[in-house]
């Protein structure tokens, strides 16, 4: 019940940013039914110089433009609500950009500019995984959406040093119908799929994908992307890039 009161206050004015145009609709229809929630949370801690948070955007940006992710998201009948969050110590008070509906050719595209051209925020030093996945849950919660899934990304490449442990931030997003997904970047830590299995990641189906450095993580986004678009995904944990 609360989140449907939040969802009524918040309705007129999330859509006049999604849309440009206000709802013509009463609000007491409640949240729009979406397929798929998704927020995507990139590492923007000190760990990540600005090259390789540019190829994070970048492969965002170029995994979406692929044609098979535009395809399955086509496949999802009531279309895909999309954000995107940097995080570190704490994560980007304002998401940007806003939540996106993706239903066609068109919405996906848009959407992959805008990742493209994204600034880098100043959210912090350290690398707080948990307090990314409570914001992000967070932000699941008060939008004007209601997902037959909801899930969050979370890419890095370090292991949480401040704030909640992610594994306790996993079961607040667990009781909510969260399900975690995991890109582990392996620059600075071979071990980090494990730790991402074990602490990071959780719910129906959860996985792990990694990229062995960042230049791959483009081809990691896409195969990460592929997986949670394809309907009933069959197994827990990704292969490491490379692997069959």
């Amino acid at each position: 019940m609360a989140r449907f009161v939040r969802h009524i206050l918040g309705l007129t004015s999330v859509l006049v940013v999604l849309t440009g145009f206000a709802p013509t609709a009463s609000v007491a229809t409640g949240p729009r039914a979406v397929s798929l929630e998704l927020v995507l949370a990139i590492d923007a801690s000190i760990s990540v110089n600005d090259s390789e948070f540019n190829l994070q955007l970048r492969g965002i940006a170029d995994a979406f433009r692929r044609r098979e992710i535009i395809d399955l998201i086509k496949l999802q009948n009531k279309g895909v609500a999309v954000t995107l969050v940097q995080w570190s110590g704490w994560a980007q008070s304002h998401p940007k950009p806003p939540w996106r509906l993706l239903t066609d050719n068109a919405s996906v595209l848009s959407f992959a500019d805008e990742i493209e051209r994204i600034e880098r925020q100043s959210v912090g030093y350290l690398t707080g995984i948990g307090q990314a996945v409570d914001y992000s849950a967070d932000l699941i919660e008060t939008n004007a959406f209601d997902g037959r899934e909801r899930k969050i990304d979370v890419s890095g490449d370090g292991r949480n040093n401040v704030g909640p442990e992610p594994a306790v931030a996993r079961e607040r997003a667990l009781l909510q119908g969260i399900t975690i997904n995991g890109l582990a970047i392996l620059t600075d830590d071979a071990d980090l799929h494990g730790y991402y299995e074990s602490e990071v990641v959780g719910g129906p189906a959860a996985f792990v994908i990694s990229a062995s450095t960042y230049d791959d993580f483009a081809l990691a986004m896409a195969k990460k992307l592929t997986r949670e678009l394809t309907i009933l995904t069959a197994f827990k944990s990704g292969p490491r890039l490379g692997e069959n």
